[in-house]
């Protein structure tokens, strides 16, 4: 089978879950052609980055080879792209309504070009226009991927979805917003995440030690305001007021970084923060290995299915989360993690208190962590589930 696969601006520093997928599904024989709207302003800090983007064909700027057919097809369907945008309530420009009869077009040449019935599209923004609109314009069967909270990704998905294939979202929460806002049927969506190597990571719980006096806490989360840093930081100042001796560690890049150090100096944490910015995905391994607790303190929307949450409880760390998008559904609290409300530093006080005090409940809930990072989070088996709702549905389009 060929399938092809659509990430937005890819690769940049957040893409490594697609291309652990993209390397699972090829494991399974299928050969995967990658297609992005455009190549980002900045590249991602990972291994793969250049061949990621010497595999990838981007829909703009134009391609010279593809020009003149994607031009004669938008022209000769302008109709039905026309009428696809003037019912899109989010209005469009002239040169955003160019773009995207473009882009539409650029697509559906380079899917017959390359002999792609299906293309799978990680985001429900953007893309997804271009998608559904290369469909109308005769291009491949699509599906999607929904990666956070539906006003997350703009407006207009009932457009974007319905001449979907299949629509997938990580975490439940996400299906019932689909359902009740968008109103596609339950038999069309289903539920999945993007995997990690729970391999490598296994190897790095192995490895795993405790001290008994000091204890590392670690974050890896993009440096913005729904991060929820700041709560965080709270904790942290509180939890050493008590007496605790910990150090914690942020890892991400991100437009809050000043304001982060701006807390860390009021607060004076200067000798007990550490901010070591974007890391490629060996430097975020290495941080995994050399820390004790994981916390992801996010609030508001965005937040999904996290992929950093599934990576600490791989590598046998116990995982403090607010209990935010799909946490809920990854971590049976007190069992192999823990929920806290958002907003909270008290919650997370109170159980970093409970870790400090007792290794030994580092070290249970760390290992129940991995076991459920293992028998649940393997990249393997979110590949293995979206091969099977594409090849349903490529046999349900054959008829």
């Amino acid at each position: 089978m060929r399938l092809g696969y659509l990430v937005p601006e890819f690769p940049s520093q957040t893409h490594v879950f697609f291309w652990r997928e993209i390397q699972a599904l090829a494991g399974r024989g299928i050969d995967v052609k990658l297609v992005s709207t455009r190549m980002p302003s900045q590249l991602g800090r990972h291994k793969f980055v250049n061949e990621a983007v010497h595999r990838t064909h981007y829909l703009l700027p134009p391609t010279r080879s593809l020009l003149l057919k994607s031009v004669m097809r938008a022209l000769k369907k302008r109709t039905c792209a026309i009428t696809y945008i003037n019912s899109l309530a989010q209005r469009t420009t002239t040169v955003q309504t160019a773009a995207l009869i473009y882009a539409a077009a650029q697509l559906t040449e380079w899917a017959a070009l390359q002999n792609v019935a299906h293309v799978h599209g990680h985001s429900c923004a953007y893309s997804a226009h271009v998608l559904a609109l290369s469909r109308l314009l005769g291009g491949p069967n699509y599906s999607l991927t929904l990666h956070g909270d539906l006003d997350v990704y703009g407006d207009d998905h009932a457009a974007k979805m319905t001449g979907a294939s299949f629509v997938s979202a990580v975490g439940t929460h996400l299906i019932d917003q689909i359902v009740a806002r968008v109103g596609l049927p339950r038999e069309k969506l289903f539920t999945t995440f993007m995997g990690i190597d729970a391999g490598a990571l296994a190897a790095i719980a192995d490895q795993r030690t405790y001290d008994e006096v000091n204890m590392r806490i670690l974050t890896v989360a993009r440096l913005e305001r729904n991060k929820g840093h700041e709560y965080a930081l709270a904790a942290v100042r509180r939890a050493r007021d008590e007496g605790m001796n910990i150090r914690y560690t942020i890892v991400g890049g991100g437009q809050f970084r000043n304001e982060i150090v701006a807390m860390v100096d009021k607060l004076g944490l200067q000798n007990d923060v550490e901010l070591l910015g974007s890391l490629a995905e060996e430097g975020v391994f290495d941080s995994l290995r050399t820390s004790d607790v994981f916390l992801l303190p996010s609030v508001g929307k965005g937040e999904a299915w996290p992929v950093a949450v599934m990576e600490a409880m791989g590598a046998g760390m116990p995982v403090v989360a607010t209990d935010i998008g799909a946490t809920s559904e990854m971590i049976a609290n007190g069992r192999d993690g823990f929920l806290v409300r958002q907003r909270e530093p008290n919650d997370i006080v109170e159980v970093l208190r409970s870790l400090y005090q007792s290794s030994e409940l580092r070290r249970s809930i760390g290992r129940q962590a991995r076991a459920t990072a293992v028998a649940r989070f393997a990249v393997e088996r979110s590949a293995e589930s979206l091969l099977a709702q594409v090849e349903r549905s490529l046999r349900t389009a054959g008829g």
